[in-house]
């Protein structure tokens, strides 16, 4: 299981993101450069359609393949009553003939992403890992190298933390307090329930700037 949070902040203000994750978590950034392919199950595969996502890892030095299966959420009231969505996630590492395989199986291309940033990767409360990125569509199959912005001036901001069954009220806990040194920058939620950008964040922006924001709280 894990557990997710998302938002959204200008591409203007995530340098102060930075700074002030830097100073949050106490650990160097990580790039991020990851070349996404969605897929999803053909009609040879059953009636219920099936979606796995093949993760190329472009910033190693030799690329490295994951596959990711990302379940459904948690239900009921207590779930509901949380600002962090819970949900069963299955992760697998692959060779680099795991496109290949899965078309073999019947599994078709949906869509493709490269999406590049950062990612900081750290224990508060829980193993908290923060990405921000840029998503990027190829204008031809596969071209990494020719991406574009799909959505210019915006990066993504998603932090998550793996959970169990019996410690994952621990994990929502630590994860919704470390949103709240996030929250003059941007707002974050459960994924599909953004609510755009947060007014203050400028000002909170020019704020971190200004005080360099590099001390580890």
């Amino acid at each position: 299981m894990e557990c997710v949070v998302q938002g959204i902040i200008e591409t203007q203000h995530v340098e102060a993101l930075e700074v002030l994750l830097q100073g949050l978590s106490g650990v160097p950034k990580e790039r991020v450069r990851v070349h996404e392919l969605c897929l999803k199950s053909g009609p040879n595969l059953g009636v219920v359609p099936s979606e796995v996502r093949l993760l190329c890892d472009l910033a190693q030095p030799t690329p490295s393949w994951t596959i990711r299966h990302v379940g459904g959420a948690m239900r009921g009231a207590g779930a509901e009553q949380i600002s962090v969505l819970v949900r069963t996630i299955v992760e697998s590492k692959a060779s680099k003939d795991v496109l290949q395989y899965f078309y073999t199986l019947g599994y078709k291309l949906d869509h493709e992403l490269l999406k590049i940033g950062f990612a900081f990767h750290f224990h508060r409360g829980a193993q908290i890992t923060v990405t921000v990125t840029s998503a990027n569509k190829m204008p031809r199959l596969h071209a990494t190298d020719e991406a574009v912005p799909v959505t210019p001036g915006i990066q993504l901001v998603e932090i998550t933390a793996p959970a169990a069954a019996d410690n994952y009220n621990d994990v929502v806990s630590a994860v919704t307090a470390f949103c709240e040194y996030l929250a003059p920058l941007l707002h974050l939620s459960k994924p599909g329930h953004s609510t755009g950008i947060v007014a203050t964040a400028g000002a909170a922006a020019a704020s971190l700037m200004s005080s360099g924001g590099g001390k580890t709280l």
